[in-house]
């Protein structure tokens, strides 16, 4: 019985296809490394995948801008009241150096703004122990604001030594530690070290309150 032989040649070929039966097309392989892959699918045109890769404004950044810009605008209000006081000493006044500040202050808020809006944002600080997708603590900003907010209202009419304390205090008891006692104890000195510290090496006395004359 003739047939057609499958098996390949002595030199390693294939044999001829028998006539009528169509070839198989060719598969494509994987892709080799080093070499880039298409981004873009099959049958999608260019101008998909250029607006793929567009980047949008972050608005959110659009409140910083905003925020600096009413900075340098109250720097530039403030530093206007400023009188003239010249002398020989300080020829060039207290004036010039607000006014320049909240000059920058604007410009950097109109570069920001045209960054922003061409697309432009920071990349995200990287950490070893720290979960970039992870929302944000509120509970903790939050005790953090009302600790600073009681030292501001308390300072006047306490004295910093009680103001310090409790600022210090709370600060810890926001971020999470719970020996209370310990806390108080490293408030008070604190807030101690840092009463004498500014009376004895800078000369400014900090607000005694009702401790005036025990201090």
């Amino acid at each position: 019985m003739t047939g057609t032989s499958t098996r390949p040649d002595r030199d390693g070929d294939p044999p001829p296809r028998p006539p009528g039966v169509p070839e198989i097309p060719a598969q494509p392989g994987p892709t080799p490394a080093g070499e880039p892959r298409d981004a873009v699918p099959p049958g999608a045109g260019p101008s998909d995948g250029a607006a793929a890769g567009e980047a949008r404004p972050d608005r959110a950044q659009y409140a910083v801008c905003a925020f600096l810009a009413v900075l340098g605008a109250l720097v530039l209000v403030d530093a206007g009241r400023i009188g003239q006081a010249l002398n020989a000493a300080d020829p060039i006044g207290p004036k010039p150096v607000p006014m320049l500040l909240g000059a920058l202050l604007l410009v950097v808020a109109a570069v920001y703004a045209v960054d922003v809006y061409r697309g432009g944002t920071g990349e995200p600080e990287g950490g070893e122990d720290v979960d970039l997708s992870s929302p944000i603590d509120w509970r903790t900003v939050l005790l953090l604001i009302a600790a600073f907010v009681v030292n501001a209202v308390l300072i006047e009419p306490l004295g910093w030594v009680i103001s310090g304390a409790l600022l210090f205090w709370g600060s810890a008891f926001a971020l999470g530690n719970r020996h209370h006692v310990r806390n108080l104890v490293i408030a008070v000195a604190l807030s101690l070290i840092t009463f004498y510290a500014f009376a004895i090496g800078l000369g400014v006395n900090l607000p005694a309150g009702v401790l005036q004359g025990i201090l």
